[in-house]
C-alpha cells in the first residue's frame, strides 16, 4: 500500500467524528464522510502502523438504510451535514453508538441511557455565519459557506436545511442588493475590498431576528467604463446610502420571524474570522430576546447560546435530572458560558456560582439572571484554572460545561479536592469527555449515568450528559 494508491470497500462502522472505518490489503482505513454500509472508491493519504487514512472518491453503492436523494442540493458540496442522507432513526443510533464506543474503554460497560432526538430535524439552527466570495474564481458575488474542502470558494446555501427558513431569504436579498450595487467581497489574501460576513440570529421561541451586516472599512468599489477601452479604477461609494437599501430591502422581505435589530458591524481583522471592532444598530437595537425552560435569555449578536434552541431544552433537562435535588445547596457551573445552566438551577439553590472566561459572556449572564430575578446567582470572570484558588465558597455539587477541548488537565484535581457527592459532566465532544474521565475515575468517582444528546441532527455533533457520584471511603 502507498500513499495515492486508490481502493474499494465497503464500510464497517463509522466512529466520531464520521470516520468510516474500512480495509484494504488487510489494513484498516479511515476515510473520513463514509457512511456504515456503503461501498466506496478511495485514495490512501496518510500510512501509520496497522492503519490507515484515506479521502472519500466516490460512493459506488450507498448503504441499504440511505435515502436515494439528500433532503438537500447543496449536500456533499458545503460539507455541513455529513448524516443527511440517513433516516434520523439511523442518525441516533450511530451516534449512540460511537458515544459507547470511545466511554467502553474507560469504563467498560457504559451504563448508557436511551439517546435523545432534537425536537426539530430540519431548521433547528438559530444562528449562522456566513461569508461573502465566489463559488468559483471571477464567478458572481456568493453568500453561504465554504465549499467542502476549500479555503476560499464560498456557496450561496439558499437551500440549506438545518438553517431556520427566513435565513434563506436573508442571504438572497443580500447577495443580490450588493450584487446589483456592484460592491466587492473582502478578498483574503490581499487584504482588500468591503463585504465579509453575514451574520443571523433568530430566537425559536419569540421569533425575534437580529441581523449583522459585517464588512471591512474599505468604501472604495472597481468601476469599469462601459466601452472598456480603460482599465477600471477604485471609486468611493456612499456607505450610509449603501448601508440604508440594504436595510430597506430585508425589511421588505415576507419572513416568519420579527426584526429585533439590523445592524452594521466594521471589521477590520486580517484573520477570516467574525471581529467587533465597532458596531452600529441601522434599525431597532442590538440584542434580542429567547426563552428556554421559563426564563428569558437577552441574547446580543456575539455572545454565546446554543445554536439549537429546542435542543438545549433537551439537553438541559437532562441536566438538571441528573443534577437532582438542589434545595438549599451550593452549585459550582464550571465553563458557565452565559449562565444558562446556573439559572436553570438557581430557584431552590442557595447559591450557584458561575465561572467563564469570556468576559461578554458573564456580562450577559449576569444581565439575563438580573432580567430572571435570580438574586442568588454569582458569575465570575476568569479561567477555572485560576479561579478556583481563589473561591472561598464550598459546593455541594458542580456541573462541568467546557469547550471541546475539555478540562484543563490541571484543574482537575482542583475539582476533585472539593470532593462533592455528584458531578455532572456536559459535553460537546466525547473523545475530551473520555480523556477526562480517566483522571476523576482515578480520583475516587464513579459514573452512574450517561445520556448522548443530539443537538446537531444531519451533522457529526453530538452532546453528551454524565453523572458521577463519589465512592465512599
Amino acid at each position: 500500500m502507498k500513499k495515492g494508491e486508490i481502493f474499494e470497500g465497503v464500510v464497517e462502522k463509522t466512529s466520531f467524528g464520521a470516520k468510516g472505518v474500512t480495509e484494504a490489503e488487510g489494513r484498516k482505513v479511515t476515510v473520513k464522510d463514509a457512511l456504515p454500509g456503503q461501498k466506496i472508491r478511495f485514495s490512501i493519504t496518510k500510512m501509520r502502523s496497522g492503519r490507515a487514512e484515506g479521502r472519500l472518491m466516490e460512493v459506488l453503492e450507498p448503504s441499504c438504510v440511505e435515502y436515494r436523494e439528500g433532503a438537500c442540493r447543496h449536500f456533499g458540496i458545503c460539507g455541513g451535514c455529513v448524516y443527511q442522507t440517513l433516516p434520523y432513526e439511523e442518525q441516533l443510533k450511530l451516534k449512540e453508538a460511537q458515544v459507547r464506543e470511545l466511554l467502553e474503554p474507560v469504563l467498560g460497560e457504559v451504563p448508557m441511557e436511551p439517546i435523545l432526538g432534537s425536537p426539530r430535524f430540519f431548521g433547528y439552527r438559530n444562528k449562522m455565519e456566513y461569508s461573502f466570495g465566489d463559488e468559483v474564481k471571477g464567478g458572481r458575488l456568493s453568500l453561504g459557506l465554504h465549499k467542502k474542502a476549500s479555503f476560499y470558494d464560498i456557496v450561496t446555501v439558499d437551500g440549506c436545511r438545518i438553517a431556520d427558513e427566513d435565513f434563506a431569504a436573508l442571504i438572497v436579498a443580500t447577495r443580490d442588493y450588493f450584487e446589483e450595487q456592484g460592491i466587492p467581497f473582502y478578498q483574503k489574501m490581499r487584504h482588500t475590498g468591503y463585504l465579509r460576513h453575514l451574520l443571523v440570529r433568530k430566537a425559536a421561541k419569540t421569533g425575534q431576528i437580529l441581523v449583522s451586516l459585517v464588512t471591512s472599512s474599505q468604501t472604495e468599489r472597481l468601476e469599469l467604463p462601459q466601452d472598456g477601452t480603460e482599465a477600471g479604477k477604485l471609486v468611493a461609494f456612499d456607505e450610509t446610502a449603501l448601508l440604508e437599501g440594504w436595510k430597506d430591502r430585508i425589511l421588505s422581505l415576507p419572513l416568519q420571524g420579527s426584526f429585533a435589530g439590523i445592524l452594521h458591524t466594521v471589521n477590520d481583522s486580517l484573520a477570516d474570522v467574525i471581529q467587533n471592532d465597532r458596531t452600529d444598530i441601522l434599525y431597532g437595537q442590538d440584542y434580542f430576546f429567547e426563552e428556554l425552560l421559563g426564563l428569558r435569555f437577552r441574547i446580543s449578536p456575539f455572545s454565546f447560546f446554543q445554536t439549537n434552541s429546542l435542543g438545549a431544552e433537551v439537553l438541559y433537562e437532562k441536566a438538571r435530572e441528573y443534577v437532582g435535588a438542589t434545595d438549599g445547596k451550593v452549585i459550582f457551573d464550571l465553563y458557565s458560558g452565559t449562565g444558562t445552566i446556573a439559572q436553570i438551577l438557581a430557584p431552590v439553590a442557595e447559591q450557584v456560582v458561575g465561572v467563564e472566561i469570556v468576559e461578554e459572556a458573564v456580562d450577559a449572564a449576569r444581565e439575563n439572571a438580573a432580567l430572571n430575578g435570580l438574586a442568588n446567582c454569582k458569575f465570575i470572570a476568569g479561567d477555572v484554572l485560576k479561579v478556583l484558588d481563589d473561591l472561598t465558597e464550598k459546593p455541594d455539587l458542580i456541573v462541568l460545561d467546557p469547550p471541546r477541548d475539555g478540562i484543563h488537565p490541571k484543574a482537575l484535581p482542583k475539582i476533585i479536592n472539593y470532593g462533592v457527592d455528584r458531578l455532572v459532566y456536559i459535553s460537546c465532544k466525547p473523545t475530551s469527555l473520555a480523556r477526562d474521565l480517566v483522571t476523576l475515575l482515578a480520583g475516587g468517582y464513579r459514573v452512574d449515568k450517561v445520556c448522548a444528546v443530539d443537538m446537531f441532527p444531519n451533522t457529526a455533533g453530538i452532546e453528551t450528559v454524565c453523572l458521577l457520584s463519589k465512592i465512599s471511603e
